[in-house]
């Protein structure tokens, strides 16, 4: 039954094609009876009486298009889905008679107005709706593409390919008539677009309407190869200059869609003209497909034949035609990056010279026998020793000889690009390995990580190369699985050797890591001690290599360029000799030690021009030291006499200083304390008692001496009893050092002193303080007053150290000047009385800040109420009030409102009432002092409720009832703005104020 359908509906397709072409002979009325139908007859009649109106003409046109089209067709009752696939509009009858009507009117109208441009542009579109369907988005969205297409802003470059992927997405047409079927209507069509070009040849918009004919997915293959190109070629003879790039845009697309050489020599053409799409181009070569693909509309012809950048394509699966393309774009890409580093191009993608040389290796690497000499002629090339002799190698991308790839690696790559070698060492070596040649790419990964100057590099090539080095084995224990059933399969103990040997290199590579990880470090920076350091313990118990790297190593590296720590590298190599290699070390005493080995590498070590002298006297301390662990005291004696050794004249002496680094270090070495230090250290636990002093003496002369090498001397003449050589050596001190170094001397000098003779040298002691007191700073002289006091009245006149203690309080800086002042009172009143320290509490008030004076009131005040004196008590509460603003410093006001509740009466209270309302007005005239109150009071606890602040108060406190008096009015006041808090407090102005509050008269007689 299906066959049946199938027949009968081919039958009917092909009756219809015989009619074609259906507009040639151009129909009319007397070989189509039904081409005028009674409607039209009006329109008739007016064109006999008005040939020459197009008006007419047009009307008659916009009728016939009204009745007769259709959006879509009514296919025949005979015609199947696939009919109507093929024919697409033509499918119907009576859309075939509108063609015929339509094309038979514009013809007349045509031979009327053969150069109009409207009726010729309105012709062939409605020719073409019937051959080449409606697009998918209608005839708004074709419309809109056809201004793109028009833009006048088009340029040159990567913009002429804008927005062309998302055009072929919206290039889906319904209703299409089938190039192969109706090939007969399109040559019909193609005909009328060359007769409106033969009057109209300078129109654009034809022509790139008649283009687009040929990247119509359904375009006859009759149309689509030879003549279309021809026709894009009369085209871009035809139009001027401005419009070419509107026609190259369809012609490049036109040679995508061609493929084969035809799209070569198109692309080819146009980058002779504009080379910003030479990258495009590469692409397109590599996406390309062998034969021509045209598709049948239901699917894009480039989207359907382009193949993934990933997908890996085997060199053996090539076509010629493809190895062609793919060494073209390997050229093309390697002059571009050429180009690129001369600055001669420049990438629309912002690709650098190091990627577009980065996408040739990629190119490389996945097809290496279309781009690569084979290896025989790879070795028969000469090495060159400049990069122009492989330029010229591949100038001409049309060549069919293949790349040098390891020569244009090393100078295109390597040599212009060091930051970057491992992935370009890397991926020269996965070339090698591709084409089957892995002892060439082991031996590139070697040289790789022999050459290379980051670990960055490094790890590339190396995890690369176990990486490489893996799947070989795991490829061989495969093969030698399946060659188990085959029997003419090389012998297997063979093959298990081979895979043995591997996998030994392997565990040997693993191995080298560290080393090789070295090896990079090192050939950064020769002179990194710590990586020499690093590559020694790597050898671990092999002393042969240990000995032969610290040898390299002070042969290499250069002094002046060195890391830190150069002498330590000395040091351990001879400490190394010492003790009698790893073993000695792992187990001391097994092994027979080399002292004079390593007295040699100390010998060497003192004449290396080090960047610090401390440096040098830590290899000569080094020294000593080794002879000292071996027994040799009397070596180590003459080893640190040499190191410090000076000049014979003192004018040379002079004439060196220790920080003048233009000097080298064996000349300074002679002023290094460090040394100096060791040295009478080893002098006091071995050498004699001359001899250490020599070495003090020598010190001091030299005026290297510090303050801890003073009381180290004096310690030493201590200990073997020479005192007075002690106190000796602390003035040489305190002579050579001002202050404060001379201050810690004196400080322990006095004590020193005192302690060893007490009393019995007391004018000695004293004419000691004395002359320690002379020239030291205030800050500093308080403990030396101290002890100059307690010294009198230990061993002196109590009188002496009152006198002492009273120069102290007034020397001594403002910040210990209280406390001072609080001694020296504690001090009278236990050797006079308390009534003796009155004096010294009026002199302090006098002399100490308001605040420290304030707080030195209060003590005076408790002391006169003590003694009973109230009235002198309430005296000194009235002098310190005017330092105490009463919203402030309110525990002062506390502390006189409870001596007056306790000892005064109701007048004296009075007084203290309006003392203080006096003050507060003063301060209140005191912007500053107004600042302060104001933040005072929002910070304290004052801000709860007045009425619960005065419920809380109880009768019996006078002065809290007032206070409460006072917040409640002042609650009821409207709030002031506030002020900002000053740094500063400054003091109430002492002018004399009108105050109309105040009890008593001016005499303040009357309150006391």
């Amino acid at each position: 039954m299906s066959t049946s359908t199938n027949s009968a509906n081919n039958e009917v397709i092909d009756r219809i094609a015989e009619n074609f072409p259906l507009t040639f002979p151009i129909p009319s009325s007397s070989t189509h009876e039904d081409l005028i139908p009674f409607d039209d007859l009006v329109f008739e009649q007016e064109l006999l009486r008005n040939p020459d109106n197009i008006r007419t003409w047009m009307d008659y046109i916009s009728h016939v298009e009204e009745t007769n089209y259709r959006k879509r067709p009514i296919p025949d009752p005979e015609m199947s889905s696939d009919g109507v696939k093929l024919l697409g509009f033509l499918s119907d009858k009576a859309l075939r008679l509108a063609l015929q009507r339509t094309v038979g009117l514009y013809e007349r109208a045509l031979s009327v107005f053969p150069t109009s441009y409207k009726l010729w542009r309105r012709y062939l579109s409605a020719r073409a709706f019937f051959v080449l369907g409606e697009p998918h988005d209608g005839s708004a969205g074709r419309r809109q593409r056809l201004l793109q297409t028009t833009n006048p802003s088009l340029e040159m470059g990567p913009a002429l390919l804008d927005m062309r992927r998302e055009e072929e997405l919206q290039e889906y047409w319904h209703f299409a008539l089938d190039g192969t079927l109706g090939w007969k209507e399109w040559r019909s069509l193609a005909a009328a677009y060359e007769r409106a070009l033969q009057w109209l040849p300078n129109m654009p918009r034809i022509w790139l309407d008649y283009l687009t004919l040929f990247v119509h997915p359904a375009c006859s293959p009759i149309l689509s190869k030879t003549h279309a190109r021809r026709t894009f070629d009369r085209a871009l003879r035809t139009l001027p200059g401005s419009l070419h790039l509107r026609v190259w845009k369809l012609y490049l697309r036109w040679a995508e869609l061609c493929c084969g050489e035809t799209a070569r020599a198109v692309w080819r053409r146009y980058l002779s003209v504009d080379p910003s799409l030479s990258e495009q181009y590469c692409t397109m070569l590599l996406e390309m497909p062998d034969e021509p693909c045209y598709s049948d509309g239901s699917k894009n012809a480039l989207q359907s034949s382009s193949k993934s950048d990933d997908e890996d394509e085997d060199d053996d699966t090539l076509s010629p035609a493809k190895k062609s393309r793919v060494l073209e774009a390997a050229k093309l890409m390697l002059i571009l990056a050429r180009k690129a580093w001369h600055g001669e191009y420049t990438s629309p993608n912002g690709k650098s010279s190091y990627h577009l040389i980065l996408d040739w290796l990629e190119l490389v690497e996945r097809f290496p026998e279309a781009i690569g000499l084979s290896l025989q002629e790879e070795k028969a090339l000469p090495r060159y020793d400049s990069e122009e002799a492989v330029i010229k190698y591949d100038i001409n991308v049309l060549d069919s000889s293949r790349l040098p790839i390891r020569q244009i690696v090393e100078c295109d790559g390597l040599a212009r690009f060091p930051d970057q070698a491992g992935r370009l060492w890397a991926g020269l070596a996965t070339y090698y390995i591709k084409r089957g040649d892995l002892d060439t790419a082991w031996n590139i990964f070697e040289e790789g990580m022999k050459k290379v100057l980051t670990v960055r590099d490094f790890t590339q090539i190396f995890d690369a190369y176990a990486e490489s080095s893996e799947n070989v084995i795991s490829f061989m224990m495969e093969d030698l699985e399946d060659d188990e059933e085959d029997e003419n399969a090389p012998p297997k103990e063979d093959q298990e050797a081979e895979i043995d040997q591997r996998m030994l290199e392997f565990e040997k590579l693993m191995e080298r890591r560290p080393f090789l990880v070295n090896d990079v470090m090192l050939r950064r920076n020769q002179d990194d001690v710590q990586e020499w350091e690093k590559r020694v313990v790597l050898w671990g118990e092999n002393d042969e290599e240990i000995i032969a790297t610290y040898k390299k190593a002070l042969e290499i590296i250069n002094p002046r360029k060195a890391t830190a720590n150069l002498h330590r590298l000395y040091i351990h190599f001879a400490e190394f000799y010492e003790d009698g290699g790893s073993q000695g070390r792992k187990q001391p005493g097994s092994m027979e030690r080399d002292v004079t080995s390593a007295r040699q590498i100390f010998e060497r070590a003192i004449k290396v021009p080090y960047k610090r002298v401390d440096d040098l006297a830590e290899v000569w301390c080094s020294w000593a030291e080794m002879e000292l662990r071996n027994g040799n005291y009397n070596e180590a004696l003459r080893v640190m006499a040499r190191a410090t050794s000076s000049p014979s004249s003192q004018s040379k002496i002079q004439n060196v200083s220790y920080y003048d680094d233009s000097l080298s270090p064996q000349t300074r070495l002679f002023k290094s304390l460090k040394l100096w230090s060791f040295y009478t250290d080893l002098e006091e636990a071995i050498g004699t008692l001359e001899s250490a002093k020599h070495a003090f003496d020598r010190i001091l002369e030299l005026k290297i001496a510090n303050a801890q090498t003073i009381i180290n001397f004096a310690q030493f003449l201590e200990e073997q009893h020479y005192y007075e050589d002690a106190f000796r050596v602390y003035e040489r001190g305190v002579e050579l050092f001002t202050y404060p170094v001379a201050f810690e001397l004196w400080n322990v000098y006095l004590s020193k002193f005192v302690a060893r003779y007490g009393g019995s040298k007391l004018e000695r002691a004293r004419d000691m303080f004395e002359q320690a007191l002379d020239k030291c700073p205030a800050n500093l002289c308080k403990p030396l007053y101290l002890k100059y006091g307690e010294l009198e009245e230990k061993y002196g006149l109590v009188r002496k150290a009152m006198s002492i203690y009273e120069r102290a309080a007034h020397s001594v800086s403002e910040k210990d000047r209280y406390e001072m002042f609080l001694y020296y009172i504690a001090k009278a009143a236990a050797n006079y009385g308390l009534v003796a320290s009155r004096p010294i509490y009026e002199a302090a008030i006098e002399i100490l800040p308001d605040r420290d004076a304030v707080s030195m009131c209060l003590r005076f005040a408790v002391l006169e109420s003590k003694l009973g004196e109230m009235d002198r008590a309430r005296a000194i509460y009235a002098h310190a009030s005017q330092f105490c603003n009463p919203k402030t410093q309110t525990e002062f006001w506390k502390v006189w409102n409870n001596f007056e509740i306790q000892n005064g009466t109701e007048d004296t209270f009075r007084e203290m009432l309006r003392i203080k309302r006096s003050v507060q007005a003063q301060y209140n005239t005191d912007m500053a002092n107004v600042a302060s109150s104001v933040m005072a009071s929002a910070l304290s606890s004052a801000n709860a409720a007045p009425d619960d602040a005065a419920s809380k108060v109880t009768p019996s406190d006078p002065m809290a009832m007032v206070e409460a008096r006072n917040a409640s009015a002042k609650a009821a006041r409207p709030s002031a703005p506030a002020f900002v808090a000053a740094s500063n407090l400054s003091r109430p102005s002492t002018e004399t104020q009108n105050n109309t509050e105040k009890v008593g008269g001016d005499d303040d007689d009357e309150l006391l």
